[in-house]
C-alpha cells in the first residue's frame, strides 16, 4: 500500500493513541514535517492550542484524544474523521516533562501582575488626588482633575506612537510580519479610547474654568480631529479585502493620521489658547507642581501607562485569535471540499 493512501488511515487511527499504530501488513507512511512551531513565547502570547511559526504559518493542535498537530490546510475536525489530503501526516508534539510549566503560563502571570499594579496605582492616584493633596491657589478643587487628565493625554500619545512604529515596521519589507499589523491596530484602538477620555475630562475641566463645555480652541480642535482620524483608521481596517492589502493601506493611513499628533502636542505653545500652559513642560524641562502634588501626578502617569500596557496585551491577543479563527474556518472549508471529492 502506498504512502499516499495510508495517510488518511493513519490520521483516522490517531485517536487510538500514539502506540497503536500500523498493522504488520501495512507499509509505514512517509510523514512530512510541517512548518516548525514557534518556540518563543512572549508577553503578547497566551496558552492556547494554536502555534504560529516565524513565517506566520499557523498550526493547530488536534483534539486531546489524538494529541497531534493538524498540518496546514487541515482542520482538527477533518483530521479526526480521517479526511486528510494525500501526503499529510500526523506529527506528534514533544511531551513536556512532568511538572514543567508552559512558558505562556509565565507570560500570563506577568500580564496579571501588570493588571493588578495598574488597578492599585489608579486607586492610589484617586485617593491621593481627592483626599491627600492640597487645593491649588488659582483652581481650588478643580486641580484634582490634574491627576487624571494629563496622564490620559500622555497615554494617548504613547498609543499612537506605538501604532505608528508598528506600521513602519510592517511596511518595511525586511520586518514585515502580521504581528506588527496586529500591534498597530490594537494600540490605535486603545489610543482612541484614551483620546475620548481625554476629551471628556477636558470638557469637565473647561465648564467651570472657561464657562463652556466646548470651544474651538486650537488644542481641543486638533485633539478632536485626532480622534476622528483614528476612528477612520479603525474603520479602514474593517474594509474587506486581501489581508496584506488591508494591512498595507491601514499602515499608510496610520502614518498619515499620526501627522496630527505633534500638532496636538505643540498647539498650546504655537497658538494663543484658552488652555493653560502644560503642567509638565517637557520641551523646557519645567514642572509646575511640587511636593505631594508632583508625586501624585507622577503616580498617575505610571499607573495609566500600566493600564495601557494591560489593555494592549489583551487587545493584541484578541486580534491574533480572530485571525487564527479565520484561518481555521478557511482550512475547514478546504478540508471538507477535499473530502467531498474523496472516493
Amino acid at each position: 500500500m502506498s504512502a499516499r493512501r495510508d495517510a488518511p488511515s493513519l490520521a483516522g487511527r490517531g485517536a487510538a493513541g500514539t502506540s497503536g499504530a500500523i498493522s504488520s501488513g501495512e507499509t509505514a507512511p512517509v510523514v512530512p514535517t510541517p512548518p516548525r512551531a514557534a518556540t518563543h513565547v512572549g508577553l503578547f502570547d497566551q496558552q492556547t492550542n494554536l502555534r504560529e511559526d516565524d513565517a506566520g504559518t499557523v498550526t493547530t493542535l488536534a483534539s486531546p484524544a489524538d494529541g497531534g498537530i493538524a498540518p496546514s490546510g487541515v482542520s482538527p475536525q477533518a483530521m479526526a474523521r480521517g479526511a486528510m489530503p494525500p501526503g499529510a501526516g500526523l506529527v506528534l508534539p514533544k511531551a513536556m516533562p512532568r511538572g514543567a510549566k508552559s512558558p505562556a503560563a509565565g507570560s500570563d502571570k506577568v500580564v496579571r501582575a501588570i493588571g493588578i499594579a495598574a488597578l492599585a496605582g489608579v486607586a492610589a492616584t484617586v485617593w491621593l488626588g481627592l483626599w491627600v493633596t492640597p487645593n491649588a491657589v488659582n483652581f481650588g478643587n478643580l486641580v484634582r482633575l490634574l491627576y487624571i487628565h494629563p496622564p490620559l493625554a500622555w497615554v494617548m500619545f504613547i498609543a499612537y506612537g506605538m501604532a505608528t512604529l508598528s506600521s513602519l515596521l510592517y511596511l518595511w519589507p525586511r520586518t514585515r510580519h502580521r504581528r506588527f499589523d496586529h500591534l498597530a491596530g490594537s494600540s490605535a484602538e486603545v489610543g482612541v479610547v484614551f483620546t475620548g477620555l481625554t476629551l471628556v475630562t477636558g470638557s469637565i475641566w473647561g465648564r467651570p474654568t472657561w464657562g463652556v463645555w466646548w470651544t474651538w480652541d486650537p488644542l481641543l480642535t486638533t485633539t478632536a480631529l485626532l480622534f476622528v482620524l483614528y476612528l477612520g483608521y479603525l474603520a479602514l481596517r474593517r474594509v474587506p479585502g486581501d489581508r496584506e492589502t488591508v494591512a498595507k493601506r491601514a499602515a499608510i493611513a496610520g502614518l498619515i493620521a499620526f501627522l496630527d499628533v505633534p500638532i496636538v502636542f505643540f498647539s498650546v505653545s504655537w497658538w494663543r489658547s484658552l488652555h493653560q500652559a502644560p503642567t509638565v513642560d517637557l520641551a523646557n524641562g519645567h514642572l509646575y507642581v511640587h511636593g505631594s502634588m508632583a508625586w501624585t501626578l507622577l503616580l498617575g502617569f505610571v499607573s495609566f501607562t500600566l493600564v495601557y500596557v494591560w489593555l494592549l496585551v489583551h487587545r493584541y491577543r484578541l486580534a491574533v485569535l480572530r485571525d487564527r479563527e479565520d484561518d481555521e474556518g478557511l482550512e475547514a472549508a478546504l478540508a471538507e471540499r477535499w473530502a467531498e471529492g474523496t472516493p
